[in-house]
């Protein structure tokens, strides 16, 4: 390598050794500001680095775009940013895709695309995305209607705490759909998203 060239290689390679960190705390702060519904704080926060690559920051942002959440409501930038994450692999993305194609919101609806998102999310334990699943199969949209799968994406959803998931088992138990009809099984499952305050 030329001389003169090694220090501007160097200065570049400290640079980006240097950018994970803060593209880090701007996804952190901008996640606990949307978690907090302090939408203008959270896009502040998040914009920039999802910018900047950052999956997890996008994959927020195309939730927010979603459902107008600190912005106007998008489908085409919430698809934009979904998509960007999921090249990446980001599960909270690949359920946001297959919600969009599970209700036709930008896109055509297609359940079978949105059963193929969800299935990868649900595989990287994405609890909304096991629920999501779970529900697909109960409904029977994009797969053969099966009760037992249904209950078994729930179970995984619920046994990560997903009170909607939760509920649904309850109500599998106790209707003996997908599982051997159990009162005191419902009964706990009822009290376990009673606990967590699922709103009926």
């Amino acid at each position: 390598m030329t001389t003169y060239l090694r220090p501007l290689a160097l200065a570049l390679a400290l640079a980006s050794v240097a950018l994970p960190p803060t593209v880090f705390a701007g996804v952190k702060e901008g996640v606990a500001a949307y978690d907090a519904r302090d939408y203008a704080t959270a896009l502040t926060e998040l914009k920039p680095t999802a910018e900047q690559g950052d999956a997890k920051a996008q994959a927020y942002l195309g939730l927010m775009y979603a459902f107008g959440n600190g912005v106007p409501l998008d489908y085409e930038q919430a698809l934009k940013w979904y998509r960007l994450a999921v090249e990446q692999d980001n599960p909270r993305a690949q359920n946001g895709l297959g919600y969009l194609y599970q209700y036709g919101k930008g896109v055509a609806r297609d359940y079978r695309e949105a059963v193929k998102w969800y299935e990868r999310a649900a595989d990287q334990k994405d609890p909304r995305a096991q629920g999501n699943l779970g529900t697909m199969y109960y409904l029977g949209l994009g797969v053969p209607q099966d009760f037992k799968a249904a209950a078994r994406w729930y179970m995984k959803a619920a046994a990560q705490g997903s009170t909607d998931a939760q509920f649904i088992l309850g109500n599998l138990y106790r209707n003996g759909e997908g599982v051997t009809l159990d009162y005191f099984e419902a009964a706990r499952w009822y009290r376990l998203a009673a606990e967590q305050d699922h709103a009926r």
